[in-house]
């Protein structure tokens, strides 16, 4: 058995509770233009506390371009005209609060759009007061881009300005030139940014690529990778040694945790895809905190095995730093659907697995429905990832999808067309259908939210991994004299009920069945959380 102990005796409510993260362009359009909005979001906040979450984390609301749907900011300080205006966001805080929730922002400080008011007044000149905000380069020796770095949507992360004869970076798009966080003026302005939002009453930011933030001063050429095939993305062709993960970004980090602390009661969320022991660095030091939760995306990406989950679970817990909290996350906007990925079955499974692990989970909108593949016809794609690697189909729009709500014309979602397609089963597969529906995914993640709620040892309990057969993954969360066995069969047959030596069954908690099972065998595809009493 492998035990991984609570460690504090007090927990915040980042800690204690379930963020739900909205993309706003897809939730619920109040407008009657096709696309989602903040009157909107407000409209279905009871959905969100009948749903039984704690946060609501939104994708960018920022104005923008639109060129990478709102990860490209043109104003900090401002909401889009498309979701609203700054007064619908003070009502929509207002009424997030109101109903004991919490509002997380998406705050993006790797790169601006290129017609943010900084970025064009950067490449007015090469004299501009501005110049020194972005990453600016003269041309290689040779000529051509200065390095070989790679945009993460694929092609040279440098665009060459012919009115001022240099090229500039970005990890991203063309239209998201990166800043230069080595220039304190930039880092003054974004703090300055984070509290326009602080003081009108957020309650924290997911800080997108964080670990993008700061570029190795030099500009070498980034490694080859030995490994890459043609079926890799463009960027995967070198290892980001240089343009990532750089020391300097940590300060950084720190810094904006000690801008949260000075309000309170804020979390801090940091985007890191790194290898373990680089992402826990993430956390900073006792001393010198860094984020509250860099986020642990392992579910998404690893084999979906028992032996593999097991091996990821134990593996990140160990790695966690003594005040590092952990996080789960099963679903976003840029990841296929879950139920995609494993089909309902094993959704409903992975479902138990996320809400009842040690640490905060985070859920995306749509996968409480178990919304699967959504099928986007060519002329209706959005995505420039797509567009930039059509041959890989890493396209997003089908994680992007509108949220069917009923089964009114366009799901309940607009009055018109909406700005992209419901997934295919939406006339059964919608809220107002589900909610009816004991046997509903939707009804299962309501009794799983309310049961880490009602038993502390799922939400803030020490976690103890058991052995057990193959395909089943089995494990303890303890509070105070409540033990509880989560026992999740990631296969197709009948597999024994793992238990301690020193345990006998009490009661079924609960189930990710429809018709419940109590007996000594998990069903094939079934979760199971049973109360355990002292062996006799």
């Amino acid at each position: 058995m492998i035990a991984m102990d609570e460690r504090s005796p007090d927990h915040a409510w980042w800690q204690r509770g379930v963020i739900y993260q909205i993309y706003p362009r897809s939730f619920q359009d109040s407008d009657g233009d096709g696309i989602g909005d903040l009157a909107g979001i407000e409209r279905r906040l009871d959905y969100l506390v009948a749903l039984g979450v704690d946060a609501v984390w939104l994708s960018p609301i920022y104005p923008s371009p639109m060129a990478d749907f709102g990860y490209d900011v043109a104003d900090y300080c401002d909401v889009d005209p498309i979701f609203g205006d700054l007064a619908g966001f003070d009502r929509l805080l207002a009424a997030v609060h109101a109903r004991g929730l919490k509002l997380i922002l998406d705050f993006v400080p790797n790169h601006t759009s290129d017609r943010h008011p900084w970025f064009e007044e950067s490449r007015a000149s090469r004299d501009s007061a501005k110049r020194d905000w972005y990453i600016w380069r003269d041309p290689a020796p040779g000529g051509g881009p200065p390095n070989n770095w790679i945009s993460d949507f694929g092609g040279p992360a440098w665009e060459w300005d012919g009115a001022t004869g240099q090229y500039y970076l970005h990890a991203f798009l063309k239209e998201q030139p990166d800043l230069n966080w080595r220039n304190p003026q930039v880092g003054a302005a974004m703090r300055e940014a984070l509290r326009f939002w602080l003081d009108r009453g957020v309650d924290g930011f997911r800080i997108d690529v964080l670990w993008h933030i700061v570029k190795d001063a030099a500009f070498p050429d980034n490694p080859l990778n030995p490994a890459w095939t043609p079926a890799m993305t463009e960027r995967d062709k070198v290892l980001q040694l240089h343009s990532t993960d750089q020391p300097e970004a940590h300060a950084i980090s720190a810094d904006f945790r000690a801008l949260a602390d000075g309000y309170g009661g804020k979390v801090l969320i940091g985007e890191i895809f790194l290898p373990n022991d680089r992402h826990a660095r993430w956390y900073g030091t006792a001393e010198r905190p860094q984020v509250h939760l860099p986020f642990n995306f392992q579910l998404i990406e690893c084999a979906w095995n028992a032996a593999g989950l097991r091996r990821t679970i134990a593996e990140y817990e160990a790695s966690l730093p003594r005040f590092g909290w952990p996080n789960w996350v099963i679903g976003s906007h840029d990841a296929p659907r879950i139920a995609a990925r494993l089909g309902e079955a094993q959704a409903r499974v992975a479902a138990m697995l996320v809400l009842t692990l040690r640490g905060t989970p985070t859920l995306y909108q749509g996968d409480e429905l178990g919304i699967g593949e959504v099928p986007i016809p060519p002329e209706r794609i959005r995505d420039p990832q797509h567009f930039r690697q059509p041959h890989l189909g890493i396209g997003r729009d089908r994680s992007r999808t509108p949220m069917p709500w009923d089964a009114s014309p366009f799901a309940g979602f607009s009055a018109v067309e909406p700005w992209l397609p419901l997934n295919p089963d939406w006339p059964r597969r919608n809220v107002a259908n589900q909610a009816g529906d004991p046997g509903s995914m939707l009804a299962l993640y309501r009794r799983l939210l309310g049961l880490r709620r009602a038993h502390p040892a799922l939400s803030v309990g020490s976690l103890h991994l058991l052995e057990a057969e193959d395909e089943v993954l089995a494990y303890e969360r303890r509070a105070g004299d409540e033990r509880l066995l989560v026992a999740l069969n990631l296969g197709s047959a009948p597999r024994r009920l793992p238990l301690p030596t020193d345990a006998a069954i009490d009661e079924t908690v609960g189930t990710t069945l429809v018709d419940p099972s109590t007996g000594p065998e998990l069903a094939p595809d079934e979760g199971r959380i049973v109360r355990l009493a002292r062996a006799r």
